[in-house]
């Protein structure tokens, strides 16, 4: 991309979250985001997804486009933290098993997984923990997510927990640590952009994966090709992308973009706009309850004598959504709506119902998820906290009645 338009569209980005919202409309700056995001090429992406930032590439995908049981790869989120590999070799890319916590440290070829273990296919979801970071005030430093940072598809790959137990895990296993081939923006061989990871009761469910195929094709590049952990319901920055070594640790792991405020909250509630320390943060892990509306588009317009069909998704971390509400007078009142199933565990539920309005002119749509736990989405922003993350806000969109 032209150094021009790079440094343009970081221009903006500080432009935009604060001067720029009070001279232009919100149509304006929706029009010029659009604009910045069409010069520049995603690899294997629709041109529909919103781009908030090129280096590293992120990338949302509007609420109207995750109307898929199964978010298409070309419409899935990027969330990046470095430069992916420019090539990859196949028939070199190795995944190296280690750690201070392994028994017998092994190296498997791309073929090697395929070949010795057995392979399965899960649907998960995967969320950016800063999704919806754009609505907290005062605002929080990072990209401004709306609500699309996250998407469900058809994982295939082999288990964790059947590649580590065939290498050992000791007694005294804590955690796992990822690696991938991915480089630092400053572009220093010494640096990781990013390298976290999990305990190990989550790296040892049957649901969490080493994964190289999504909704059945290779991954797409900016989505970790040939090879990436999916650990769904957990911040997405845990599923490490272009993934080559693991390591069991016996603590919990140090890497980059573990510790200080990345991927934490306050372990206690605070202020808006307090400045917490470091060692009162305490590392994110489920995601909370959310639900999005995916039909209507917001800013539909009908007629005050048609029903109109409200349908979206519904998920509550590593719970299942237990029921969904809709609400058209700003949360007066609720009504239920239909709610499947999940097609497995840590899979997204669709949600379904038919409202009505019984004036012409302006309203809103607004949806709510409980999970199993009895957990409901807060009408406005929950809990402030300096990164901006775990925003569950009821999403809502704007109907015009005429």
């Amino acid at each position: 991309m032209h150094p021009f338009r790079r440094t343009f569209l970081k221009s903006f980005s500080i432009f935009s979250s604060s001067i720029a919202l009070n001279i232009l409309s919100g149509k304006q700056v929706s029009n010029t985001i659009q604009k910045i995001s069409s010069w520049i090429n995603l690899p294997g992406k629709r041109a529909e997804l919103t781009v908030l930032n090129d280096r590293p590439i992120n990338a949302e995908t509007p609420a109207h486009l995750l109307d898929d049981d199964l978010t298409p790869n070309d419409l899935f989120f990027v969330r990046n933290n470095g430069i992916p590999p420019a090539k990859v070799n196949l028939g070199s890319w190795t995944l190296e098993i280690g750690g201070e916590s392994i028994i017998a440290p092994r190296s498997f070829s791309l073929n090697a997984l395929k070949k010795n273990f057995e392979h399965y296919t899960y649907n998960l979801v995967l969320e950016c923990g800063g999704n919806g970071r754009s609505e907290f005030n005062p605002p929080a430093k990072g990209n401004q997510w709306t609500t699309g940072a996250v998407g469900c598809a058809a994982w295939t790959g082999v288990r964790l927990k059947d590649v580590l137990e065939a290498c050992g895990i000791k007694k005294d296993a804590v955690y796992i640590a990822y690696h991938g081939a991915d480089s630092h923006l400053s572009g220093a061989p010494d640096k990781e952009p990013i390298s976290r990871g999990v305990p190990m009761d989550k790296a040892l469910e049957d649901e969490s994966l080493i994964a190289w195929a999504m909704n059945g094709e290779d991954l797409p590049e900016l989505n970790g090709y040939p090879l990436r952990l999916v650990f769904g319901g957990w911040p997405a920055s845990c599923s490490g992308k272009w993934l080559n070594r693991i390591d069991v640790r016996n603590r919990v792991h140090d890497g980059a973009k573990m510790g200080g405020q990345s991927y934490r909250v306050p372990c206690k509630p605070v202020a808006p706009g307090t400045k917490v320390k470091d060692e009162d943060m305490c590392i994110i892990e489920s995601m909370p309850v959310k639900a999005i509306i995916t039909y209507p588009k917001t800013g539909a317009i009908i007629n005050l004598s048609d029903n109109l069909p409200i349908r979206g998704h519904a998920w509550a971390g590593d719970y299942q959504v237990s029921k969904v509400e809709v609400s058209i007078d700003y949360g007066q009142t609720w009504n239920s709506c239909q709610l499947s199933k999940p097609s497995n565990r840590l899979a997204w539920q669709r949600f379904e119902a038919t409202v009505k309005f019984l004036e012409i002119g302006y309203h809103e749509v607004y949806v709510r998820a409980t999970d199993e736990n009895d957990k409901s989405q807060p009408m406005i922003l929950p809990g402030w906290n300096p990164k901006g993350y775990l925003n569950n806000a009821c999403h809502r969109i704007a109907i015009r009645v005429k």
